[in-house]
C-alpha cells in the first residue's frame, strides 16, 4: 500500500510539474507571438530604408536573402556613409525639422509636467469649490478637453496666433503642444500624489520644513517614478504631432512628422525616404525608452496599486 501510495504522489507531482510547464509555454508563446507582432513595424521601417523601389514593391522582408541593402533612403536625406563628411542641403533641413521637434517635444513636455505636478498636488491635498464644481469635477474637466477633436480648434488657433505673431515659431508650438498634454499630467499626477500618505509631510512639517520643503524634499522624490511615466508620454504624443504642426507652421518651425509626410511627389510616395526619417524619428524615443524604462514600470506599478 505505501508503494501505491508513492507511486500515486509521485505520478500527481508530475502530472502537476506537467500542467505548469504547459502553462508556461501558453504564456510564454503568446507573449513571444505579441512581442513579433507590436516590433514588427519597427523592423519594417528599418529595412525599408534600405530598400530600392522594386524590393519595396515586391514585399521583399530579410535583408541579405530577399534583397541586397542599399543606402538610398538615408542618401535622400544626407545621412548615408558616402554624404556624411561631405555638404547637403537636405541633411541640413532634416536637422533643422529634427531639432524643432527636439524642443518643442522637451520644452512642452516639461513645461506640462510642472504645472501639471503643483495642479495634480493642489487637487489631490486640498478641497475646492467652483460654483457646482468639486475637486473630481475639475479634474474631470480637464480630462473633457481631450476629448475635443483637435480640428474644431484649428480655425480659432489659427486666428489667435495670426494676431499673437506666433505663426510658424517654436514658441507657438510649445504653448499649443503644453495645453494638449497638460490634462494627462494633471490625471496621471493626482493618482500618484493620492498614493502618498499626508502623514509624511505632517512629520516633515513638524520637523521643521515648510510645504514647499516637505513637496521637494518629501514627495517629489516619491512621485518621481509616476512624474517620469508622464514625461514620456507627454514627450511620444508631442513628437508625434502633426495636425497643428502642419497647420500652425510652414517654413522655420516645422517639424519631423511633417518632413515625413511630405515625401510625396508627381509619382508617388517616396517610400525609401519616408522609411529613413520615420527611423530617425522612432531611435530616439526608443532610446529615451530604454534608458527610463525602470521608472516607467515603477510609475505603472505605483498607479496599479491604488
Amino acid at each position: 500500500m505505501a508503494e501505491l501510495q508513492i507511486f500515486h504522489d509521485s505520478d500527481v507531482d508530475l502530472r502537476h510539474r506537467a500542467k505548469h510547464f504547459t502553462g508556461r509555454v501558453v504564456i510564454y508563446g503568446g507573449l513571444l507571438v505579441w512581442t513579433v507582432i507590436c516590433l514588427f513595424p519597427i523592423y519594417w521601417t528599418l529595412t525599408t530604408s534600405f530598400k530600392l523601389a522594386p524590393n519595396v514593391m515586391q514585399g521583399h522582408l530579410v535583408p541579405f536573402l530577399d534583397f541586397t541593402p542599399k543606402w538610398k533612403g538615408w542618401e535622400s536625406i544626407g545621412l548615408s556613409p558616402r554624404l556624411i563628411g561631405q555638404e547637403s542641403t537636405v541633411r541640413e533641413e532634416f536637422l533643422k525639422r529634427f531639432t524643432n521637434s527636439t524642443i518643442a517635444a522637451c520644452a512642452s513636455s516639461i513645461l506640462a509636467l510642472i504645472l501639471g505636478s503643483m495642479a495634480a498636488y493642489g487637487l489631490s491635498r486640498f478641497q475646492y469649490r467652483f460654483g457646482f464644481m468639486r475637486n473630481s469635477d475639475i479634474s474631470f474637466f480637464f480630462l473633457s478637453q481631450l476629448i475635443l477633436p483637435p480640428v474644431v480648434l484649428a480655425l480659432p488657433f489659427l486666428v489667435l496666433y495670426k494676431q499673437l505673431d506666433l505663426l510658424d515659431t517654436r514658441i507657438g508650438l510649445i504653448l499649443l503642444y503644453t495645453l494638449t498634454v497638460l490634462p494627462i499630467v494633471i490625471w496621471i499626477m493626482r493618482d500618484q500624489f493620492q498614493a502618498i500618505p499626508v502623514e509624511l509631510e505632517e512629520a516633515a512639517l513638524v520637523d521643521g520644513l515648510s510645504i514647499w520643503g516637505a513637496f521637494i524634499a518629501i514627495v517629489l522624490p516619491i512621485a518621481l517614478p509616476g512624474m517620469v511615466a508622464a514625461f514620456i508620454l507627454s514627450l511620444v504624443l508631442t513628437w508625434n504631432e502633426y495636425f497643428f504642426a502642419a497647420l500652425l507652421t510652414s517654413t522655420d518651425a516645422k517639424t519631423l512628422p511633417v518632413m515625413v509626410a511630405s515625401q510625396t511627389g508627381s509619382q508617388g510616395i517616396n517610400w525609401w525616404a519616408m522609411a529613413a526619417l520615420s527611423a530617425s524619428a522612432i531611435l530616439p524615443l526608443i532610446v529615451i525608452g530604454i534608458l527610463l524604462e525602470r521608472f516607467i514600470i515603477k510609475g505603472m506599478a505605483a498607479g496599479a496599486g491604488r
